[in-house]
């Protein structure tokens, strides 16, 4: 029987409010270190705990009660200025708080939290006792391990990560918590991103990031354990978020439209009446085409604000992250600050959910070999301290991401060398490719510069992992790094995945809706131009050799007629023109998913004004075997055999 029994709903309440608490305090915590007197920042956190601690209370849940009240006390002392902030205290505390998010998971399955590692809890009496020095060894991960179910080495391995790496990742992926962020940001301008030409002024990225200003008591080197150990979590615990948090205004407005709606459905119902009546004077049907157009007008505007229910800010999920980009910095003795921008950006709630891996693995990998240790910073020039950004902003209806470091960078040649080195491309290959495909290397599996795997990274599995979710959300990466400068990644998503601007194109009498996001331009298709190149046709388009292929013969259907039109596409690294007999226009698709039965190249369905239920083409998968092409086209293949593919 649940330990929580008939109390589901106020531990659901519970859960979410000391989540946000939680976060809230880890991301002051970050804060705190860097301003250790910030008598604003200290009061803040021990109210954050003093609330958690009476939730708790009321719950039964003693063991969080008394952890709370241990740190609770200690944060009284330091706001009192009985004891001073050093880097080992702050250890202690945040191990403590790790310590408190490992009960609310416990809390989530309905069972009484444990008691905390006995190492937490000696720490934070010690400290309370004044025994705590400035370059105290933090608790170990294997603390809070002892608590729960580790996975296995070999488990962690397969999917890229070491044990303790695999924790700290479970913990950011698996947590049910958002709440704004408060993070310290800086006020300089991202450098110049040109998201249409995808062009970026590396030379940027240095000057912008803020001065060195690590306090001199907080040298790198000393370990830290705030990652959380591995857990096994039952079907409930790991299931997905099914709430969202909508601001009133937006509820009152759907709740106005509504009403709205209801009015004019009366008068319509009121005209038609009338009309069956046999009134079909001139007034009527004036009276009636006015009612119709108000009740289009009012069914936009019922979409757009349903479809802005779904927005969060992103800040929910970037507020995570320096908390964690602090703690591996530790680990490794590095001296990062995770600074970020365009926390408001919102963002399609579900599309969030699916972003956390992704920018884990980037936000790590800029943190183990993206940047520098603090000497070979000062010897390069730099300050001691490296900054990573994370800047979210929307760009008409995409939005964008970006993470810059400003690291060493990557260097092509190496790349293109160590590749050749592991048996990935053959050095002919390496030969042929550019510095841009280069870069897109590091996105196949099995790649990595690193000479030995660590705790960390080094496998070759997350770049492979971050494309793939990328992907996944008809989203697209693109890499920017100069060596010596810094790293930058580029991530351009779609506003929302509920909805889908598509171009609608016909085979004979059939409609089929392609993603918009794909489309560069649509042109005639002259057949007295079209050449052949290695057996396939082409057209030269401003320059550049473009493959044809025929949307029918993609599909299987019979060629009944010869194709005049084509849409220029652009599918992973390589364009080409889609033939197809017609245009029926562009439309904003509300996907239908299609659960039962899905075709493959089928992304779902749409119904267009008349009725007609339309397919939306999954291009990617679609041309999944031109795709392995394309990337075999990458390593080094030339372009006609690249977009070979079998019908």
């Amino acid at each position: 029987m649940s330990d929580f029994a008939g109390m589901e709903d106020l531990l659901q309440d519970f859960l979410q409010e000391a989540g946000d608490l939680l976060s809230d305090v880890d991301n002051k915590l970050v804060d705190l270190e860097r301003n250790p007197d910030d008598h604003r920042l200290l009061n803040d956190i021990f109210r954050g705990f003093h609330t958690i601690k009476g939730g708790a209370g009321f719950l039964n849940a003693g063991e969080l009660v008394a952890l709370c009240h241990l740190t609770e006390n200690l944060f009284d002392k330091l706001r009192n200025a009985e004891m001073t902030l050093t880097p080992g205290l702050l250890d202690i505390i945040m191990a403590a708080t790790q310590s408190v998010r490992n009960m609310f998971g416990e809390i989530a399955q309905e069972r009484q939290p444990v008691p905390a590692a006995a190492e937490v809890l000696d720490g934070l009496r010690a400290a309370l006792a004044g025994n705590v020095v400035a370059k105290a060894d933090p608790p170990s991960v294997a603390a809070n391990a002892k608590r729960e179910d580790t996975p296995s080495a070999a488990a962690a391995a397969a999917v890229g990560e070491g044990p303790d790496w695999q924790a700290l990742h479970a913990a950011v992926t698996g947590q049910k918590i958002e709440s704004s962020p408060v993070v310290a940001r800086s006020s300089a301008p991202l450098p110049a991103v040109d998201a249409a030409n995808k062009t970026l002024d590396l030379a940027q990225v240095q000057p912008h990031f803020p001065p060195e200003g690590r306090r001199a008591t907080d040298k790198p080197g000393a370990a830290v354990s705030a990652a959380p150990s591995g857990r096994r979590v039952d079907e409930k615990a790991a299931a997905r978020e099914v709430t969202i948090r909508v601001d009133t205004a937006r509820l009152d407005q759907v709740l106005n439209l509504s009403g709205e709606i209801g009015l004019t459905k009366n008068r319509l119902t009121s005209l038609r009446a009338d009309i069956l009546a046999g009134k079909t004077d001139s007034e009527t049907l004036q009276a009636l085409d006015q009612a119709v157009s108000q009740l289009d007008l009012l069914v936009s505007d019922l979409q757009n604000s349903v479809m802005k229910t779904r927005m969060q800010p992103i800040g929910r999920l970037f507020q995570k992250y320096p908390r964690i980009a602090r703690d591996l910095a530790r680990q490794l003795g590095k001296d990062v600050e995770l600074a970020l921008v365009g926390e408001e950006t919102e963002v399609d709630k579900t599309m969030i959910e699916d972003l956390a891996d992704p920018l884990i693995h980037l936000i790590r990998n800029a943190v183990d070999h993206g940047v520098e240790s603090p000497e070979e910073r000062r010897a390069a020039g730099k300050p001691a301290k490296s900054v990573i950004r994370l800047e979210a902003r929307q760009e008409g209806d995409h939005i964008v991401l970006i993470i810059a470091d400003d690291g060493h960078g990557m260097s092509p040649e190496r790349i293109r060398a160590k590749a050749v080195e592991k048996n990935i491309i053959s050095e002919e290959e390496a030969n042929t490719l550019d510095d841009r495909q280069s870069l897109n290397l590091i996105f196949l599996p099995g790649f990595s510069t690193m000479a030995r795997a660590s705790a960390v990274s080094g496998r070759g599995v997350g770049m492979d992992v971050v494309k793939t979710n990328i992907q996944k959300l008809n989203g697209a990466i693109e890499i920017r790094s100069e060596p010596g400068k810094g790293s930058v990644f580029i991530i351009s998503l779609p506003l929302t995945l509920a909805i889908l601007p598509v171009l609608l194109v016909l085979l004979g009498e059939q409609p089929f809706a392609l993603p918009l996001s794909m489309v560069r331009e649509i042109l005639p298709i002259d057949h007295d131009r079209m050449q052949e190149v290695g057996g396939k046709e082409t057209l030269v388009v401003r320059g550049e050799i473009l493959p044809v292929i025929a949307l029918a013969r993609l599909l299987g259907w019979p060629q009944l007629q010869r194709p005049e039109y084509g849409v220029l596409m652009q599918a992973a690294e390589r364009s080409f023109i889609l033939a197809v007999d017609m245009f029926a226009g562009r439309d904003d698709a509300v996907i239908k998913a299609l659960d039962d039965f899905r075709p493959r190249g089928v992304a779902g369905v749409t119904t267009l004004s008349n009725g007609q239920i339309v397919l939306i083409l999954d291009m990617k998968e679609l041309l999944g075997d031109l795709t392995a092409n394309v990337e075999r086209d990458v390593r080094g293949v030339a372009p006609a055999r690249a977009l070979e593919f079998s019908a």
